[in-house]
């Protein structure tokens, strides 16, 4: 299989002495194209700074992150914001929508920031997929969490990225919604061959992944993990 991430060495340390944090120490991960992975791990832990690393949000005491082809560490401030937008789709727990777009225009929103046109068939798909066609025309308010959560999930895959990071997308909601969220995550990786990094504090939600893997003080632990239904 493809390897889309590479992590190698990655350390982030804060402080220095007896107040010394090292809430990465040392992770060499690779994650292959198309798979979905959750990170599981006790608060403070490591899997945020992870996930941050991954995602080019935060930069690396030591070590490097590659996405593709391309070493984050060799961009500028610049650069890596335009990488982002093009190449990484965020899916965040409080959703991150802008309240006075509608639901179209919160999906194509970071198309529309590099100036491009959307690919509507490919997007209306996603929407189809999502259960939005008849809510493009609604603004965020109008939105139950759930709603919020996909409209979330269709812009991150509107731009076509090479990966989905997913920071606690279940945290806000409830275990129903949770759930069906979770197979939404789990049927877009598949019907788009998506690469997902999902971070989670529920088991069972992490037990839908691919593979599992657990962060414990900064360092890295695989876990097998049960393909849910």
């Amino acid at each position: 299989m493809e390897v889309i991430v590479k992590a190698t060495g990655l350390k982030k340390y804060y402080g220095e002495g007896e107040a010394l944090v090292k809430a990465l120490d040392g992770v060499d991960l690779e994650i292959e194209r198309g798979k979905f992975t959750a990170i599981v791990g006790t608060s403070g832990s490591g899997k945020s700074t992870l996930l941050n690393m991954l995602g080019g949000l935060d930069v690396p005491s030591e070590g490097s992150v590659r996405i593709g082809n391309q070493e984050l560490s060799k961009l500028s401030a610049e650069q890596a914001t335009i990488f982002r937008r093009k190449q990484i789709g965020f899916i965040f727990q409080n959703y991150n929508l802008v309240p006075v777009l509608t639901v179209w225009e919160n999906i194509i929103f970071p198309i529309s920031l590099d100036n491009r046109k959307p690919d509507k068939k490919f997007i209306m798909k996603i929407v189809k997929l999502l259960g939005l066609e008849n809510k493009l025309d609604s603004f965020p308010t109008q939105l139950s969490g759930g709603q919020q959560q996909r409209v979330a999930i269709a812009r991150a895959l509107s731009t076509k990225p090479s990966i989905i990071l997913a920071d606690e997308p279940t945290g806000n909601l409830d275990s129903g919604t949770s759930d069906d969220v979770v197979s939404l995550l789990k049927m877009t990786s598949s019907q788009f061959h998506q690469t997902i990094v999902m971070i989670t504090h529920n088991p069972e939600i992490a037990a839908c992944a691919d593979r599992v893997i657990r962060i414990e003080d900064g360092r890295l632990a695989y876990v097998s993990a049960n393909i849910c239904d």
